[in-house]
């Protein structure tokens, strides 16, 4: 209630002081103004007190008081969402820095929340029981923590000295200190040598400089105690009583210097870098295997350590120990000293030797390790999420069971080498876009297989598994179900470590202390206690609609589902299995719903099936293939995972947390959809790609986090939500699947758990990954389908029920969360239209300039707020104040402002610009005729050229029609209206319409790759002009010929009212023709009906000029000369006629180029009125020249937009300046787009 109090004060205050008042003056005089000349035949406005003038002033600022309320919901929730994003602590370790610094606070972080309580571990409180604690914390972190690491690893994201760097040790042995991962440790002691041999001060003051960065002081440490445990170990032999009491005293000595804080007095420490030398080369050879000549090495090694120690480095006085020394001196001289060492074979001490070798080698910085990004992100996300509140963890035999679902039709399972070497027009290959895009993972993909970081792919082939691990490498860099059956398969593994270690320390929890076994994980993954526990608990069930059908026919996508279920045990595949038998001489078809699994020989097993009663297939497809399947899903909860999202280990680590929010207290009802935020792991391939998902990211984070708390209208908008599985299926499933009106099928499971009350919840210190379209064409096509889903929301009774059913405030929530979004937006482009139109009726019928001295209209205060806010609705302000906010929460100030003006400089007010043209038109065509449909994107990756002509066909409707209608309007209003201010004045009332329709039209190219590249833009023409004069025929797509694509586009067209509606829509074109002919010079000041009629007879005599040079040809073949004699004529007597009409007449050239005006919008007019009345057009036989008259239009249409396009192209500069705006996230990593796009590809086939 507060948050809606504050946004409707917001919006009131606004509306009051910027909108109305300001117009109320202007209002009352020119209600009073006696307006007794107009420029036209006038028919409304006469002793009606100017109501059409202000009609033109009120409307934009009533949309804009309709739209505000949405614009300040915007900006208060987005404030509020960073406010709780703060309060969860989003956003605390958002760099590698931050990992670094908190690293020693993770085991015991991770104890807190992600283990399993240990009985006595709390209790555990002394200082030697706080290091006790925390070795404990370390121990049992360790696996996890390993684990992580090795899918990274496994994944790519790392390299091998990566993973040796990022991997914790066991922390189970007997040193009594935390040993931390070498890439914390890394170069430390190099450092703190140098600070030792540079050191003049005293022992505190050295100490004090080492232990200012924590892990330098670790690093001393452990190298200090490491020593003393690896050469009490391999001199614990017999013979070497000598050499263990050299260690006890060397040791004493120093632990005593310590204690006196005089070990700058007693130990030369100028010589450190002397004993490091010797000790690392002693470790050197103690790492190697066991040989009789590496032995007699090792003995001279530790015997020229002894000979650094005694002459180099010890200062102290020897006579306080002199037996000791005196018998070290004899021995040493006698050649019995170490001669009998124990080589490391113990698994400890030959971890600890190998650790200690590598912290006394590396000397460069581990700072930036990991340097893959994703890696990074992912482990900075995680170890945040650590310090995150969560529900307590509860051991895996206690959990709640939950299955995981992904409804799949035919997309892309696994590239096959034929798709990864295929090369598009420009010679690349998929493979080869991904070695460029991927450079750094395709090295570590390499060296995991074993070749050499140069190998070419064609050098795999002599190796059927590498050719198979290569195909999976690309696979999971796409949107395919290989990618998201991997994903999801790391519950089951991360329930499996879990299990393991909670049944390794079961006996032994009320120690505290776990033993060396308890946090052995080595082959967890055989275990089988641990196996049978994560299948008890996890299930998998994807469902393949039509896998029945692939594998009778034989497809690839049908073995590759197969082979995943071989490498996947756990995995189950659904499918509908269609069975046709002859009975009576008819084919007879029936129906089962089967479940399969992959047997021990890789066959497939059947597990159940279930006769149906007819084909299940009645509603939209994708929401079918989910019900006929959701009977084979078992456990407590269900996740629903589209098939193009990704899971991570570290995520799936904290599933069991998650499935204790549905016992926990969210509110007057238990949760029954557990909300789960997505991470768009597609933002780096190009700018567009970033564009979509930092939108998505900020309304899957910050804008559900407000959606859920405090507004409680959060839905079911993505797949990763948790179900609550019994209390969906017994109250009508989890999709609904109505044909047309469940377009949107996900949005409607959050109706059906809210009615049925439901609570829908969501929770953010866990993650799944998630594709997003990646070109422009993709991205329109996919708004399109959400904005079409949208619109059927409206006509539905779930909406009507729920608005019913809310109180005021929630109700608000709702809507404004939903279709409202939508309305506002469409209300958006309303208002240019609004504005624009007024403009232009009054300039046409010369109120404006009669006005314009007694009342300030045109630059009023609340015009100017009406178009600004509507500016900035336009160009996606608004939109980006969430995104803004969300990059400060989760990048960090300074991040989020580079972040947020390198969108600008990569045009990204363009792009929003865009896409509310789209979802305008899709969203205002639904509402007018309905007939949304579910329209599949493709999820390929975009890096090949448009054609102008699929663009052509993708927007002409949706964009450029409306875009040239905002030019016309601003043209007639810059040639006919009257403005004070004069130019500049125009421009500052018109530039946000200018902007809006430059962007519509000039978008598409603008992100086109290689939109500007001259030999590209010549096929286009060629290629657009055989497709605009392709006449068509039987089963000939829209792609091929205009003929078919205009068909295609007038199909939505189906009903008496909607036909009826869009006759009242384009009468608006007329008014151009009516105020245009009243302008001209020819008629001087009359102002009679008999001018308009006139011009009339001006249009008909051009249409009949127009079907005469467009006669068929197929009629004209018998009688061609006549035919063009007729042509000649008619084209002498058109030009004499206007001559004459020049040189008698007030007729000027000016007045042709205003005819233009006049009549290109008339016959627009005429054009969709008649589309509109196709069925009446056919009947009268007009229909053909109808349709002459409309590829003349879009002849027009394409050459307005082709010219600048053209143009730019003739210049190399444009074409690269095009390059980097569309791929700076790829430059800004050095890669190398300008070779992709070049099409400079070495691949050679397999």
């Amino acid at each position: 209630m507060v948050f809606w109090f504050v946004v409707l004060g917001g919006k009131f205050s606004f509306a009051y002081f910027l909108l109305i008042r300001p117009l109320v003056g202007p209002t009352r005089l020119i209600v009073n103004i006696p307006v007794t000349r107009y420029s036209w035949h006038d028919f409304v406005s006469k002793n009606n007190h100017n109501a059409m003038t202000i009609a033109s002033l009120w409307t934009p600022v009533v949309a804009i008081y309709l739209l505000d309320i949405h614009i300040f919901y915007t900006v208060i929730s987005a404030v509020w969402g960073f406010l709780l994003g703060a309060r969860d602590r989003l956003g605390e370790i958002r760099s590698l820095d931050a990992v670094h610094q908190l690293f020693e606070k993770f085991p015991a972080a991770f104890m807190n929340n992600l283990h399993v309580p240990l009985l006595n571990r709390d209790s555990l409180h002394s200082s030697s029981q706080g290091l006790e604690k925390n070795k404990i914390d370390a121990a049992r972190f360790a696996p996890f923590w390993n684990e992580i690491v090795k899918n990274l690893r496994e994944e790519d994201y790392i390299s091998t000295l990566e993973m040796e760097l990022l991997q914790m040790p066991k922390n189970s042995g007997s040193l009594q200190l935390v040993q931390w991962p070498l890439f914390l440790l890394a170069s430390k002691l190099f450092l703190a040598k140098d600070i030792a041999v540079e050191n003049k001060d005293s022992q505190e003051e050295l100490w004090d400089k080492i232990s200012r960065d924590d892990y330098m002081k670790y690093a001393v440490e452990e190298c200090f105690y490491s020593v003393k445990f690896i050469l009490t170990a391999i001199l614990d032999d017999e013979g070497n009583n000598e050499g263990k009491k050299w260690v006890e005293r060397i040791y004493e000595d120093i632990q005593g210097s310590i204690a006196n804080g005089c070990i700058h007095v007693d130990f030369r420490l100028n010589k450190l870098p002397l004993v490091i030398q010797k000790v690392t080369a002693l470790l050197g050879i103690l790492k190697k295997d066991q040989t009789p000549e590496l032995e007699t090495g090792a003995v001279k090694a530790i015997l020229d350590l002894y000979d650094v120690m005694r002459h180099d480095i010890l200062s102290i006085n020897m006579r306080d120990n002199y037996e000791t020394w005196n018998m070290l001196s004899k021995a040493r001289t006698e050649g019995r000293l170490f001669q009998k060492l124990k080589w490391p074979q113990d698994a400890e001490l030959k971890a600890q030797v190998g650790r200690l070798y590598s912290l006394l080698t590396i000397k460069d910085s581990a700072a930036n390790v990991p340097k893959n990004l994703e890696a990074r992100r992912r482990l900075e996300f995680f170890t945040n999420s650590l310090f995150m509140e969560m529900p307590e963890a509860k051991p895996v035999r206690e959990m709640l069971s939950f299955c995981v679902f992904t409804p799949y039709y035919s997309e892309i399972v696994l590239y096959r080498m034929s798709d990864l070497l295929k090369k598009n027009e420009d010679g690349i290959s998929t493979l080869f876009y991904l070695q460029k895009i991927y450079p750094d993972e395709w090295k570590n993909f390499l060296d995991r297989i074993g070749r050499d970081e140069n190998a070419s792919e064609s050098e795999l082939s002599d190796n059927p598994n590498h050719i198979l691990e290569l195909r999976f490498w690309a696979s999971y860099r796409g949107q395919t179900l290989a990618r998201t059956v991997r994903g999801m398969m790391y519950y089951r593994k991360a329930l499996m470590l879990q299990a393991y270690l909670e049944r390794m320390s079961a006996g032994d929890v009320e120690a505290g202390i776990t033993g060396k076994e308890s946090t052995d994980v080595q082959g967890f993954e055989l275990s089988p206690e641990a196996r049978a526990q994560a299948d008890l608990k996890f299930t998998y069930v994807v469902t393949c609609q039509i896998y029945g059908k692939q594998r009778e026919e034989q497809k690839p996508e049908a073995a590759d589902i197969a082979l995943l279920m071989q490498r996947n045990e756990a995995l189950r595949v659904a499918f509908i299995d269609v069975v046709e038998t002859l009975k009576d001489g008819k084919v007879h078809s029936e129906y089962f719903s089967k479940l399969v699994k992959a047997d021990i020989n890789g066959k497939d097993k059947e597990v159940y099936s279930i006769k149906l009663p007819g084909n299940p297939k009645l509603g939209e497809g994708k929401p079918e293939n989910q019900n006929h399947a959701v009977v084979f899903t078992r456990g407590n909860a269900m996740q629903t995972i589209d098939m193009n999202q990704d899971n991570y280990f570290e995520e799936a680590l904290k599933m069991r947390n998650l499935l204790e929010e549905f016992h926990c207290d969210h509110g007057l009802r238990p949760p029954t959809i557990l909300g789960v935020r997505e991470h768009v792991f597609t933002g780096s391939v190009s700018s567009l790609a970033s564009f979509m998902s930092n939108q998505e990211a900020s309304f899957v984070t910050l804008g559900q986090r407000v959606l859920s708390n405090p507004l409680k209208v959060r839905m079911h908008y993505g797949h990763p939500d948790v179900f609550d599985r019994v209390f969906h299926i017994t109250r009508g499933g989890i999709s609904k699947s109505s044909r047309i009106i469940n377009i949107s099928e996900d949005i409607f499971s959050g109706f059906n758990s809210t009615l049925r009350q439901g609570n829908v919840t969501h929770h953010e210190y866990i993650q799944v990954g998630k594709g997003r379209d990646v070109g422009l064409n993709q991205i329109a096509v996919f708004e399109g389908k959400v904005a079409g889903g949208n619109g059927e929301q409206v006509l539905s009774r779930d909406v009507y029920r729920l608005g019913q059913l809310f109180d005021f405030f929630r109700m608000m929530s709702f809507y404004f969360t939903t279709v409202g979004y939508y309305f506002c937006t469409m209300l958006t482009v309303l208002t240019v239209y609004a504005f624009l139109y007024g403009r232009v009726y009054l300039a046409l019928s010369g109120v404006g300039e009669s006005i314009q001295d007694i009342a300030d209209v045109l630059g009023n205060t609340a015009l100017s707020a009406a178009l600004n806010a509507q500016f900035l609705f336009q160009i996606g302000v608004f939109t980006a104040v969430p995104m803004i906010l969300g990059f400060i929460l989760e990048q960090g100030f300074l991040r989020a402002v580079v972040s947020f003006v390198t969108m600008q400089f990569q045009l990204c007010t363009v792009f929003f610009t865009f896409s509310l043209g789209t979802r305008t038109h899709y969203f205002g065509r639904t509402i007018l005729h309905g007939g949304a449909r579910y329209q599949a994107t493709g999820r390929g990756f975009v890096v090949q050229h448009i054609k102008f002509t699929e663009n052509y066909r993708l927007y002409a409707r949706s964009h450029f029609v409306k875009g040239m209608e905002i030019c016309l309007l601003l043209i007639v209003y810059l040639a006919y209206g009257y403005n004070e201010g004069g130019a500049l004045a125009y421009i500052l009332l018109t530039v946000s319409s200018w902007f809006l329709a430059g962007s519509w039209l000039f978008a598409p190219y603008l992100f086109n790759p290689s939109g500007f590249e001259w030999q590209k833009t010549v096929e286009d023409f060629r290629d657009w002009t055989n497709w605009l004069l392709y006449r068509g025929g039987i089963g000939v797509k829209g792609g091929e010929s205009w003929e078919a694509w205009w068909d295609e586009e007038l199909s939505h067209i189906r009903t008496f009212s909607g036909r009826v509606m869009e006759t009242i829509l384009s009468l608006r074109f007329f008014i151009f023709q009516y105020g245009i002919v009243y302008k001209l010079d020819v008629q001087g000041t009359d102002t009679s009906l008999t001018v308009y009629g006139f011009s009339w007879i001006v249009l008909a005599v051009l249409i009949i000029l127009f079907k005469v040079f467009t006669f068929s040809q197929k009629i004209s073949v018998n009688f061609q000369l006549l035919l063009r004699f007729i042509q000649g004529v008619s084209f002498l007597f058109a030009l004499a006629g206007i001559v004459v009409a020049v040189a008698i007449t007030n007729l000027t050239i000016a007045d042709i180029f205003a005819c233009i005006l006049a009549f290109l919008p008339t016959g627009w007019g005429i054009l969709c009125i008649a589309c509109a009345w196709k069925p009446v057009m056919k009947k009268v036989g007009l229909w053909k020249s109808i349709r002459s008259i409309a590829r003349l239009y879009d002849a027009a249409m394409g050459i307005l937009i082709f010219i600048p396009i053209a143009l730019c192209s003739w210049f190399p500069f444009v074409s690269t300046f095009q390059t980097r705006l569309m791929y700076n996230q790829a430059f800004s990593r050095g890669l190398e787009i300008s070779l992709i796009l070049a099409g400079n590809n070495p691949n050679t086939g397999i």
